[in-house]
């Protein structure tokens, strides 16, 4: 019986892919009866999840997917990678620009061999832009929204549908599918990465994930000495600070390891940051002369993310770039307007937490924990000198409780050899070329009228958060990365910051169609 559960899977796929909700949770319980093991396509609870259900049944659905067609020989397909905007491109130039080991013995090489050891495979990116950020949606408690946003990002680089421009209605359909994904995300890994595993292994597709948590654990403690005593501080957005997941993984890795020094670890949620760094209108507006009264960033009032104005001068803010208004010797109405001004409230902020702390050690290791931070790692290893100098009175305030040079940990390089040794060991190198590489963004589909927006790339914040899990409407439409839909202080900060990826980008197929 158990060969037959096995060997039946992709035919009853194929099979039933056209019966009902009803229909499936009879099959699901009658196989469960045989004695199919609970990790192949069926619900280990006998239980469909009706979003799932849409996406593998109901080829109605604008998220089905015909799994018994998915190609077979995957070493020829891209490797998908997804994040809630463009800071996953952080960790794609990081996999792009690796070359860690020889490319023809495999063996490591720190020094590299002078080729990237991913020449020879394509991408496609996945930026979720439309949904961005995703750390907000736990503090809103719409983690199950979140889930099915996840869900719909790695549907979206299985399948094969996107648009050409966001205003088309006929979907094209010659998006190759993906032989592994990467969930760049650290919010998504978080609360997204067990749901697609499980996801995967049911739809019976041989695609493994990676995720962005658990390479920036082993990278920080690999840092470490094994006997050295430290505090680790992780930078994430909020939504990754309530998961707890870089202290479950840094604990459980330091455990696996053995290490025999102490570590204590400090979380700081980047409130705004990340919605800052792509634009998002709730959280900037660097033109703005006036108050923007949508304004959801750190301010004097805000309850998670509030300004000390007992400690105004510690921030060092660059008041030019500050919306506020100064009166009776104080400032009020105070709103960040800018991305340096973030970093230094939510640097010094976490330097607050690590200075009042009883017993901490020094602080030697930060993670950057969110993919949009690497873009600004000089701002933030400045901020950092700036406050191992900063006095008071003649003495340090914050020196005492860090290292002379504290690490900063980008996990990219960490989850590119992971995904190099997966290939190796899967024998799945591609024989592509990395200008054959392929970019998306979600942005809103004007064409549902259900959708509300501030303008024709961002929902309204109370639309953004007040949706509810589980509807089959098209809330946004998936387009090619163009000019259209990235601002040109994004694509100058690509130039700038990542230009081998931004060429590509620039090369890629309908770039700037939309």
């Amino acid at each position: 019986m158990e060969k037959l559960c096995r060997e039946s899977r992709p035919a009853l796929t194929s099979k039933y892919s056209n019966l009902n909700r009803i229909q499936n949770l009879i099959l699901t319980s009658v196989l469960t009866l045989a004695g199919c093991s609970g990790n192949l396509w069926i619900s280990e609870k006998a239980v469909l999840h009706d979003f799932e259900d849409r996406i593998l049944f109901e080829p109605d659905s604008p998220f089905y997917l015909d799994v018994s067609r998915y190609p077979q020989d995957n070493r020829l397909l891209p490797i998908g990678i997804f994040d809630s905007g463009t800071g996953g491109l952080t960790v794609l130039d990081a996999i792009v620009n690796f070359d860690r080991h020889d490319n023809n013995s495999h063996e490591t090489n720190p020094k590299g061999d002078g080729v990237r050891d991913f020449q020879q495979e394509r991408f496609l990116y996945l930026g979720d832009k439309a949904n961005m950020p995703y750390g907000t949606y736990p503090a809103e408690g719409k983690t199950d929204l979140l889930e099915e946003h996840i869900l719909k990002d790695v549907q979206f680089l299985l399948g094969n549908r996107y648009y050409l421009t966001a205003a088309d209605t006929t979907a094209q359909t010659d998006k190759p599918s993906v032989k592994a994904i990467v969930v760049a995300c650290n919010t998504a890994t978080a609360y997204g990465m067990d749901r697609s595993e499980k996801f995967l292994s049911r739809s019976g597709l041989d695609v493994k994930v990676f995720g962005i948590i658990d390479a920036g654990a082993r990278a920080a403690l690999q840092s470490l000495e094994e006997d050295q005593d430290a505090s680790i501080a992780v930078f994430a957005t909020a939504g990754t600070v309530s998961s707890h997941g870089y202290v479950n993984a840094l604990n459980a890795q330091n455990e696996k390891l053995r290490r025999s020094g102490k570590i204590t670890i400090f979380q700081q949620a980047g409130i705004g940051l990340a919605g800052a760094i792509d634009g998002a209108g709730e959280y900037i507006q660097s033109n703005a002369a006036t108050f923007n009264p949508a304004y959801k960033g750190p301010s004097e009032t805000h309850p998670d993310a509030g300004i000390d104005l007992a400690i105004w001068p510690r921030y060092g803010f660059d008041t030019s770039r500050l919306l506020f208004n100064f009166t009776e010797d104080r400032f009020n109405n105070i709103q960040l307007n800018s991305i340096s001004n973030y970093i230094a409230y939510h640097v010094t902020s976490l330097m607050e937490q690590v200075r009042t702390a009883p017993a901490a050690g020094k602080l030697k290791v930060v993670i950057l924990g969110c993919t949009h931070y690497p873009f600004f790692s000089e701002q933030f290893t400045a901020r950092l000198d700036a406050l191992y100098d900063y006095q008071e009175n003649g003495e340090y305030i914050y020196r005492p409780f860090m290292a002379e040079n504290i690490v900063l940990i980008d996990p990219a390089p960490s989850l590119a050899d992971e995904l190099y040794t997966h290939l190796l060991a899967t024998e799945r190198f591609g024989q592509s070329d990395l200008s054959q590489s392929r970019f998306f963004l979600s942005v809103p589909n004007l064409a549902n009228p259900n959708i509300r927006t501030e303008s024709p790339l961002e929902f309204t914040y109370a639309y953004k958060y007040g949706r509810s899990a589980g509807s089959d409407e098209e809330y946004v439409r998936r387009v090619p990365f163009g000019p259209s839909c990235l601002s040109q202080d994004t694509l100058d900060l690509l130039a700038e910051t990542m230009p081998l990826l931004y060429q590509i980008i620039r090369q890629s197929q309908a770039f700037g169609m939309n």
